[in-house]
């Protein structure tokens, strides 16, 4: 087992288990109970194999933060149920759409610098339109990030349309975040690899991240599984994708969510705290719990708001939720189509409740 300062927090005197249900470390936020954090910790590791079997997920990793610090990783399974290779801290798996608050972080990131406005046309960033739609005119970085463009999630072969009138409603959309992606490229004169390895990747140290298919990943990336265990390899990006295309680990995963709770400056790769309020305040209302940030989901629950995502490219599947006031956080990387079934036990033993996020019609289980 890899553990982060875990020798801190063990009280050698506790024995005994507690009920899952009895504890999570957003409770223990208010109580700073060293000896009943450790008792979390060690019932999610007796817990999650369990699970894993249960709901045939072959591989996982997971990752902690608690009190604004990464409290404890631990990887679970194997990468590929054939050779039966073990999963490690160091394995790669296949963000999905976890790739879009990343990238949201990035544009955020320009809009500190000058380079770029939420609320300016994105036309005006562009040698000609994106599509011959007049409405394009009318979307912006701001409406991209929230999810109100009003184009399809993706338009596969069909040519990309604008459905309804920009800004009026949220419709989840990858295309969004391609076009902005190419709005983002025209601005640096870089590739989206390039400029989010230089600008964020590289100075938040995730340094096991990308968003195009490296060398090294050859030998340290998982295989996915699909609904009966069958691996495949994971797909190589050569290009890559705004919208879906990070690979990266649960560790790695989590200095980004501990970026989002330590503000920096203008001249920091960390966002300032106003650039932070704006991507964690909602843009729309999805429903009675649920609304969308910038490049985030947001939920109020109780007295606590949550910032969330989850990912599905059909064999991974990951999930991710923190709360800035309690500096909480946790990642979920699985490689397998059934991945996201167990998320919900996972991160109720973390942050306490019941989330009316995982009831959202998006999310596939």
């Amino acid at each position: 087992m890899t553990e982060i300062s875990r020798r801190q927090l063990i009280d050698s005197g506790i024995k005994s288990l507690i009920g899952l249900s009895t504890f999570s470390l957003l409770s223990l936020y208010r109580n700073r109970s060293l000896a009943a954090t450790d008792r979390v910790i060690t019932n999610l590791e007796t817990q999650i194999p369990t699970l894993m079997r249960t709901k045939l997920v072959p591989g996982l990793e997971l990752a902690i933060i608690h009190d604004g610090q990464l409290l404890w990783s631990k990887a679970f399974g194997v990468k590929n149920k054939s050779t039966r290779t073990p999963v490690n801290n160091d394995t790669i798996f296949a963000a999905a759409s976890l790739s879009k608050p990343l990238f949201a972080y990035a544009v955020l990131k320009m809009v500190e610098r000058g380079q770029l406005d939420l609320d300016t046309p994105l036309t005006n960033y562009t040698a000609k339109p994106y599509i011959t739609d007049p409405r394009i005119k009318l979307i912006t970085a701001r409406m991209v990030l929230s999810h109100t463009t009003g184009f399809p999630n993706w338009s596969g072969d069909k040519p990309l349309t604008i459905d309804f009138t920009p800004g009026t409603k949220f419709s989840y959309s990858g295309e969004g975040y391609l076009y902005l992606q190419k709005v983002v490229e025209e601005i640096t004169q870089q590739s989206l690899h390039e400029y989010l390895r230089n600008t964020i990747l590289t100075p938040l140290g995730m340094s096991s991240s990308s968003y195009i298919w490296l060398p090294d990943y050859q030998s340290t990336a998982s295989y996915g599984h699909d609904r009966q265990g069958k691996p495949t390899p994971m797909g190589k990006p050569k290009r890559a994708s705004a919208a879906g295309s990070l690979r990266t680990t649960a560790i790695d995963y989590a200095k980004f969510l501990l970026a989002m709770m330590q503000s920096g400056s203008s001249d920091s790769p960390q966002l300032g705290e106003s650039s932070l309020d704006e991507m964690l305040r909602s843009q729309i209302k999805i429903n009675q719990s649920l609304d969308w940030g910038l490049g985030w989901g947001l939920e109020k629950m109780a007295n606590e708001n949550f910032f969330w995502h989850w990912g599905d490219l059909n064999t991974f599947k990951c999930f991710t939720l923190a709360s800035r006031k309690s500096a909480t956080g946790i990642v979920i990387l699985t490689n397998s189509q059934n991945g996201l079934k167990i998320s919900p036990q996972i991160v109720s033993q973390v942050v306490s409740g019941k989330h009316s996020l995982f009831n959202w019609r998006m999310i596939e289980y």
